[in-house]
């Protein structure tokens, strides 16, 4: 593959803005336990102390040449990351609700459909919620190199400088020959080829070579050119996404895609679909301090670890251990005599395996799969819109849960035909409707909810509302719940 530059169609008003979009709808099975399908390692303070995808928006927010973010994310996960950019002051211009997940190609050529229809010069900045950066500086002139390149009409992906022979990563063969001419444009680099993760010998001979960059899944792409490329490569795929725009539904801030014609889209990744296969793809090289945080060794390797090699985080104590990552998210945890080990501790599951085994922890996360295991998507702490509730003792006819309510927020409008269920509060004050009735219960106060009546609770106050929830009956499960309203839209 070797045109140039100028040999691209219709080039890109020089004055196009550039709009980052935000893909956030994995589920992170390599760091379970911490990541489930409920709330993943995007949606996790994991580099820092805000969560991966706080960190992602921030850093486009950084740089005022970029435009509001368009979120794409998983339907299940709307409030929490409507929640999370509120917490960093980002209004985005859309967040795309995704009904089923169908890889990184679809939910891009949804967005891209979305933004066309705005502004038909758009330059989509597409990028995963879940990737470390430590020189922003780098990136953003990676960007204005790209942009150069995209505003010409190139389809452009971001290649990292290699610093080792990676086995976790993919990798882009770029072209001898640079392509194009002026500033920032001569940095973009033809791709001839795309290669999966290698082995260490062959990811070896790539670094030796000098040809071969990682694949960062980072994209600068025209908007219209990229929908150009999807009609010749996979028109059906594009006719899907089409339509699930076209039919998608306004709901309280979000864009529901239509579920039956987001379906029909085959589920292929953008490399897969478009960048292997078209003639327009171009690579700029940078060196960003770039860490994919897809494993727990990826994880330790990217921390400052300390004297011994080990990255350590919550209450451990170790005694001649060297070179692992051991993290516990409340119990104390001791770890004796282990190298290049991974602990991971949360209040329902322990994790212990090999660094260099740390990718296999998907094969896990299967295994709870086919066994129909709730570890595999829940925490015992549940998030809702209007705050969260945790598990604390559970057994024959009896639940207890502790719930948080958010100032201001309520609880759906109500009935179980099989439990009932006994509030206490324990910090706040809270507005409780039980059938006809409606009080304010105080701080060690309570109240009790028969089965068949409709009951809400609300938070009155500007604090959060702390209450102890006990359940009973015959059955206990999250199902046996009738809605009459909800402020949220829930069905």
């Amino acid at each position: 593959m070797d045109i140039g530059i100028d040999a691209v169609v219709r080039p890109v008003a020089e004055s196009a803005q550039v709009t980052p979009v935000i893909l956030s709808g994995g589920s992170g099975t390599r760091l379970w336990p911490l990541s489930r399908a409920q709330y993943p390692k995007q949606l996790l303070p994991l580099a820092s102390d805000r969560s991966l995808l706080q960190d992602t928006v921030r850093r486009n927010s950084a740089e005022g040449a970029l435009a509001r973010p368009v979120i794409v994310c998983n339907d299940d996960h709307r409030f929490l990351i409507a929640e999370q950019l509120e917490q960093v002051s980002t209004q985005p211009q859309c967040i795309l609700l995704e009904p089923i997940g169908r890889n990184t190609a679809p939910a891009i050529a949804a967005a891209a459909l979305w933004l066309t229809e705005r502004d038909p010069h758009a330059l989509m900045l597409v990028q995963p919620s879940d990737h470390a950066i430590g020189d922003s500086d780098a990136f953003y002139r990676a960007i204005e190199a790209g942009r150069a390149a995209a505003i010409a009409g190139h389809l452009v992906t971001f290649g990292i400088t290699p610093t080792h022979p990676e086995t976790e990563y993919g990798y882009i063969r770029a072209g001898l020959g640079w392509a194009g001419a002026g500033a920032g444009a001569g940095q973009a680099r033809h791709v001839d080829g795309f290669v999966e993760k290698p082995d260490r010998d062959k990811a070896q001979r790539f670094i030796h070579s000098g040809q071969f960059y990682w694949n960062s899944g980072i994209f600068l792409f025209p908007a219209a050119a990229l929908l150009e490329e999807l009609e010749k490569c996979h028109p059906a795929m594009l006719d899907a996404c089409r339509k699930a725009v076209s039919a998608g539904k306004q709901d309280l801030g979000f864009l529901r895609l239509d579920p039956a014609a987001f379906a029909d889209a085959p589920a292929l990744s953008i490399d897969r679909a478009l960048m292997e296969q078209t003639d327009r793809a171009v690579m700029v090289p940078v060196d960003m301090a770039w860490t994919d945080l897809g494993t727990w060794r990826a994880l330790r390797d990217h921390a400052v670890p300390d004297a011994a090699g080990n990255v350590v985080q919550g209450d451990v104590l170790l005694d001649g251990v060297r070179n692992s990552y051991v993290r516990s998210e409340d119990k104390l945890v001791a770890v004796v005599g282990v190298d290049n080990a991974i602990v991971v501790s949360t209040d329902d599951a322990v994790l212990v395996c090999h660094a260099d085994q740390a990718a296999s922890v998907a094969g896990v996360v299967d295994r709870l799969r086919q066994g129909n295991r709730a570890e595999r998507t829940r925490h015992t702490t549940t998030y809702r819109p209007w705050g969260y509730y945790r598990s604390v003792d559970s057994g024959d006819r009896f639940q207890v849960k502790r719930l948080m309510v958010k100032p201001g927020a309520k609880l759906s409008l109500q009935m179980h035909y099989h439990r009932a269920e006994h509030w206490v509060v324990v910090r706040g004050t809270a507005l409780v409707q039980r059938g006809e009735e409606t009080r304010l219960i105080s701080e060690n106060e309570s109240i009790y909810i028969p089965a068949g009546t409709i009951h809400r609770v609300e938070n009155p106050g500007k604090l959060p509302l702390h209450l102890i929830e006990v359940q009973s009956g015959a059955y206990l499960g999250e199902d046996d719940i009738v809605r009459f309203s909800d402020t949220y839209g829930r069905s």
